[in-house]
Parts: structure tokens; C-alpha cells; sequence
């Protein structure tokens, strides 16, 4: 199923991941673990990633009214609905799709600049997951905040499942973890103790 939420477009990319624009932050819209996608142009593929990062840059209309103290609600709105707030998205790729099979693991190519980025809906999220082997691509992953990105995607996904899957989801996800994490027992312990299915929102 194809989300038409068009969050941005592609800045930046390398195998590893990309950095994408978007004009304005929509309520609740990426978050912090999403899988997200990008299809990329006059090709059948399209690449999966997960979100762990989001900047808002820096702007001078802001400056000027922290400035001069007009912290106005009226002035807020505007400069958030009406004016191009600069955000960059960070997404870490764990997978693409070729026609209409998921492979987990790197892209053989990276999007190209003002490639579209997508939200993907619980079906494609569920359809991801079904498979757990990016895990490791994800826990390897030197400059982010693995561990935590890890946590957040996981209990996503999890309450992505339907209600009487949630549990073994999150069970199944933990033995990956557990077969990946053995000889590093407190890392382990930590991610362990944040994934419980218990904890599912």
C-alpha cells in the first residue's frame, strides 16, 4: 500500500543513509524510530530507512524575534505555518525493495537528490518486520544513537502488530537481540529492559 504523506525530499545520501529537507514539522510526523521509504526515480526500488535524527536549523526570523522579545502567539504561528522553517531529517537505510521483494541490509544504491520521502502506514511496517535481520545493521551503526533508535522502533512496530501478535513480536525481537548482544550482557540487559512487551503504548 503507498502512504501519499510526503514528508520531504532527499538533501543528501550515501549507502549508509540520507539527509532529507522538509518544510515544516507536521504534528507528530516523523518520529524518532519511524521507518520511512523512498522510491527511487525511474527505477522498481525503493529504499526503507529509520529516522534518528531531526533538526530544526537555524533561522534569523527567529533570532530577530528572540531578539526583540516578541514572543507573541500570533508571531509564533507565523513563523511556524508561513515561513520556511528549514528541518533536516536524518534516516539510517536497513533495507530496500526491489519490485515486491524486501531485502534487509544496505541498498545497492542510495536515493539521488529531491527523491520524495515517504511515511510508511502499519501494513508497510508490518510487512518490514516480518523479518528481524536489520537488527544487527542497526546496533552496528557507529555515530547514532543505536540503542536508542532501536528501543523506539521496536515498540512501534510492536503496537503496529495486531493485538494478539504484540506480545511474540516483541519476544521474537528480544532473541535476536540476545543472539546478537551475548558477549556484551550489560548493553544487553538495557535493551532488554526497555523492549518488554508490557511496555507496549
Amino acid at each position: 500500500m503507498i502512504n501519499s504523506l510526503t514528508i520531504g525530499w532527499v538533501l543528501r545520501a550515501s549507502t549508509a543513509g540520507f539527509t532529507v529537507g522538509s518544510r515544516v514539522l507536521q504534528p507528530d510526523v516523523p518520529q524518532f524510530g519511524d521507518l520511512v521509504r523512498v522510491p527511487l526515480l525511474n527505477t522498481d526500488t525503493s529504499v526503507f530507512g529509520l529516522v534518528y535524527d531531526v533538526q530544526v536549523k537555524d533561522d534569523p526570523a527567529v533570532r530577530q524575534l528572540i531578539l526583540t522579545g516578541e514572543m507573541e502567539p500570533e508571531a509564533i504561528l507565523d513563523q511556524r505555518e508561513n515561513r520556511l522553517v528549514p528541518i533536516e531529517i536524518s534516516v539510517l537505510a536497513v533495507g530496500y525493495q526491489q519490485k515486491d521483494e524486501i531485502f534487509q541490509g544496505l541498498p545497492p544504491q542510495p536515493p539521488l537528490s529531491l527523491d520524495v520521502l515517504y511515511m510508511c502506514d502499519a501494513a508497510e511496517l508490518r510487512r518490514f518486520t516480518h523479518q528481524l535481520d536489520y537488527v544487527r545493521l542497526v546496533l552496528n551503526s557507529p555515530r547514532i544513537p543505536a540503542d536508542e533508535l532501536l528501543v523506539a522502533h521496536l515498540r512501534r512496530s510492536a503496537a503496529a502488530q495486531p493485538a494478539e501478535r504484540q506480545r511474540q513480536f516483541l519476544v521474537e525481537a528480544g532473541r535476536e537481540v540476545a543472539r546478537l548482544l551475548n558477549t556484551d550482557l550489560i548493553r544487553l540487559d538495557s535493551l532488554l529492559k526497555r523492549i518488554r512487551p508490557e511496555l507496549i503504548i
